[in-house]
């Protein structure tokens, strides 16, 4: 069934395979997605491909400089016939929402969202409102043009279960891009789960295996990154400021069993924690200058410390 769920987004989407698993490892892991990426590739055609072959509803929220919170989860506006504030939701009541160019707003803004991603509801006046289920956020970074944005803190990256970066087509993708683009050439999506076959397929997830050793695994990553020196890291010691913390080791877990489903095993092997680690890690490790002077990134460290740690 979920195969099919991703044949549908393939039909719109060309390429870009770690993003359409990313999201469909999200969404049924119950987490969001920061993409990273240079415009046109396809960050909002792939959301919207998804949800419409889930039928769940999609909204997005273009952020600019002026936006405000409650452009995105609403108000309480005076109702002169009534003469009583009622209230208009805003665009995050939806189950998948597409933050573009989250950068690009205040912090105040960003913090908006904070509520509903971690809690799954907005308070709105004195009232909380619970957010339709499954809710996703998928945000967009734009890493080419700086002026003008606000980087988001540690607290709000932490928020997201994966960061996903996104590159240009190769030649033959790209060529075929042009071509259904040129022509609207696109193939009809179908909707292939609705919200009940969407719980079922959630609830499969739980049944996946995970060995003590996987799980001592997963761990060992992400406290490696906190205190690299216990595991013959030493050499990364004066590079990291901060490490992963608990949200990490539990998105990678998540992430490591989901990713195992969209394989068709029943089990998590130390191939599914290995590539489940880039994109849960790379946002939750804070690299000081001296990283910076020695042409050192995130990916750098997590790789090192996969070719560190022994798998089991």
């Amino acid at each position: 069934m979920i195969c099919s769920v991703k044949e549908e987004v393939k039909k719109v989407v060309v390429g870009h395979e770690e993003l359409i698993d990313s999201m469909i490892i999200a969404l049924f892991s119950g987490g969001h997605v920061l993409v990273e990426g240079v415009p046109g590739v396809a960050k909002t055609t792939a959301v919207n491909t998804l949800a419409r072959s889930l039928g769940f509803d999609f909204k997005r929220v273009q952020f600019t400089p002026d936006l405000l919170p409650g452009d995105i989860i609403g108000n309480e506006i005076l109702d002169l016939k009534a003469n009583e504030f009622r209230i208009k939701h805003g665009p995050v009541f939806t189950h998948l929402l597409l933050a573009d160019e989250i950068n690009r707003a205040g912090p105040k803004v960003q913090s908006a969202l904070l509520e509903a991603m971690a809690e799954r509801q907005v308070t709105i006046g004195e009232e909380s409102f619970p957010l339709p289920e499954p809710f996703m956020v998928l945000a967009t970074a734009n890493p080419v043009e700086q002026e003008g944005t606000y980087e988001l803190p540690e607290a709000s990256l932490d928020r997201f279960m994966m960061k996903v970066r996104v590159g240009y087509n190769d030649f033959e993708e790209e060529l075929t891009i042009m071509e259904r683009a040129a022509d609207g050439a696109y193939e009809a999506v179908r909707q292939v789960l609705d919200g009940e076959s969407f719980a079922r397929q959630k609830e499969q997830l739980k049944a996946i295996h995970l060995d003590e050793e996987i799980k001592h695994y997963i761990l060992s990553i992400v406290t490696a990154t906190r205190d690299p020196g216990t595991y013959c890291l030493e050499d990364l010691k004066d590079f990291i400021d901060y490490g992963a913390g608990p949200r990490g080791s539990i998105d990678l877990y998540k992430a490591s069993r989901a990713h195992a489903w969209l394989q068709g095993r029943d089990f998590v092997t130390p191939a599914d924690v290995a590539a489940m680690a880039y994109p849960v890690l790379r946002h939750r490790i804070l690299l000081n200058y001296h990283a910076v002077a020695a042409d050192l990134d995130a990916d750098k460290v997590i790789r090192k410390i996969l070719e560190t740690i022994p798998a089991p």
